[in-house]
């Protein structure tokens, strides 16, 4: 076994010589912590000697170097640099930032269970990254880069930003971006272009969530997946971001939701069930383009016939928000969609036809308990109509008093016999009262024996016809004739207005109760 101490172990940069000239330079300015420019520091196209950094040197360097070649606090920066063979950082220790920015990758870079501070590979070109379990004291930036293959991060813990504006990661039919389960600041994919799936799932994000401009393609699966996902900030979809594919909200909590229409998924690939967000800001407002977003899911593609839950939580923000209109739109759109549902449920066809004349009275009326006080309006219109239909009967001598005494009585008999005509009565004959043209109702009410009865009110007579609970008197003293014209079409309806008032007010006050609605 080797005795030696482990610091005599480590190697130095002898064991690296000859160095590369880039090397060399890098080696230089070492001391200085400057940002190291190789050529004219822009990211290499092709493999350029000139430009080349081996990935071993550069472990050498990140993991402290010798005690002649120690790197600056500011940690090993390089730019446009030629990096060949694997960087691998697997399970390190480094207590300082690493920038290889602009930089061409043969390999991918491996930093699974390292220990960083921040990570910066901005504009750099690379086949993928190997972060796993990373934690990182500040973030791991990617602006501007160019990756051929996975990033992984799963598992990974970011006190600073996960940042990928305009960044392009091409890995079409797997994980583009795997992270995971990350705990993050923020993340910004700001005019990003990722091909393929981009996992951040069951993930927490103090801040932000920004995909603004970015395009996020994988139309054959899940473009975006951040289902169970935490987002303690904002999370902005707007400004023509293109999502081409399924964008998974399933069980997401964020805080605030900053959209616009350009930027929704195409229909069928939206998913929000179980989704909480506290509110919209930026983008529509109002009920009917809320419910065009909504439908823009598909439960049946994920083999469920409807989600109630979206529906009931666009209504609980829009309602916050104090938009109570349309919070009351969007629950009856819900309302008719799950009892929709429910109905192709039903296995028998006469099942499902009393469920759909039930849902269309119930739609009608009182807006599947979601507005009671349409039951009100349309008592008003059965009020106006009774009041001119009975109208229409008095006119037409279609009514009647509605009292036995009345109805025995000589002035109203003799008033259905023309004057001059006798009658046999009961005490003896009687003679008729009746003028040419006139008719019984108004003969009788012209008597002075009727001075003291109620006259008749078509409104009143309707509203005491309409409302059970109502004791007008208009009822006790007039009905319907049906031995006159009219008389037994008036009656007909007489019951019909009785039967709906009855109707329409158990209704009112079922929906005000929520007996109606579904839960």
């Amino acid at each position: 076994m080797d005795s030696r101490p482990a610091d005599t172990m480590r190697p130095t940069l002898e064991a690296f010589r000859p160095l590369t000239p880039s090397e060399e330079r890098i080696i230089a300015d070492l001391a200085v912590g400057e940002f190291d420019r190789l050529g004219d520091g822009l990211r290499p196209d092709t493999d350029d000697p000139s430009r080349e950094v081996r990935a071993a040197f550069l472990r050498f360097l990140i993991l402290g170097g010798d005690e002649r070649h120690r790197p600056h606090e500011k940690g090993v920066r390089v730019s446009g640099g030629w990096i060949s063979g694997v960087l691998d950082l697997e399970g390190a220790r480094i207590p300082r930032d690493i920038g290889l920015t602009d930089c061409r990758f043969t390999a991918v870079p491996v930093l699974r269970y390292a220990v960083i501070d921040n990570l910066f590979l901005d504009g750099s070109s690379l086949p993928g990254l190997e972060a796993e379990r990373l934690e990182a004291r500040g973030g791991v930036s990617l602006k501007g880069a160019d990756v051929g293959g996975e990033v992984r991060l799963s598992g990974s813990r970011l006190d600073g930003h996960l940042s990928l504006d305009g960044a392009t990661i091409a890995c079409a039919g797997s994980a583009a971006l795997a992270a995971e389960g990350i705990q993050v600041r923020a993340v910004e994919m700001r005019g990003a272009t990722i091909a393929g799936e981009t996992r951040i799932t069951a993930a927490q994000v103090d801040g932000d969530f920004d995909v603004t401009g970015s395009h996020l393609s994988n139309p054959q699966g899940g473009a975006l997946l951040l289902n169970r996902t935490e987002i303690r900030g904002g999370f902005f979809l707007r400004r023509n971001a293109r999502i081409d594919g399924t964008l998974d909200l399933t069980g997401a909590s964020i805080d605030t939701l900053h959209d616009d229409e350009d930027s929704w998924p195409a229909p069928g690939n939206l998913l929000l069930n179980r989704c909480l967000y506290n509110a919209l800001i930026g983008g529509p407002v109002d009920s009917a383009r809320r419910l065009q977003w909504l439908a823009r899911q598909s439960p049946k593609r994920w083999s469920e016939d409807f989600w109630p839950q979206p529906y009931e939580r666009l209504a609980f923000v829009l309602r916050e928000m104090g938009h109570d209109e349309d919070a009351r739109a969007v629950l009856v759109e819900k309302e008719r969609l799950q009892r929709a549902a429910r109905r192709a449920r039903a296995s028998h066809p006469l099942w499902r036809m009393a469920l759909k004349a039930m849902d269309g009275l119930l739609w009608v009326t009182v807006g599947y308990g979601r507005r009671p006080l349409l039951a009100f309006a349309w008592l008003f219109v059965f009020w106006v109509l009774g009041a001119a239909i009975f109208a229409f009967a008095n006119a037409q001598a279609a009514l009647k008093p509605n009292s036995p005494v009345v109805l025995r009585s000589t002035e109203w008999t003799m008033c259905g016999v023309a004057r001059g005509e006798e009658r046999m009565l009961v005490g003896g004959p009687a003679m008729g009262r009746a003028s040419p043209g006139q008719s019984q109702m108004a003969c009788f009410l012209a008597q002075p024996e009727a001075s003291s009865y109620p006259a008749f009110n078509a409104s009143m007579y309707s509203l005491d016809t309409l409302f059970p609970v109502l004791e007008i008197g208009q009822k006790s003293y007039w009905r319907p004739d049906p031995d006159k014209p009219w008389g037994a079409a008036v009656m007909a309806y007489y019951y019909f207005q009785a039967l709906v008032g009855w109707a329409l007010s158990l209704l009112a006050i079922a929906g005000f109760s929520g007996l109606v609605r579904t839960q």
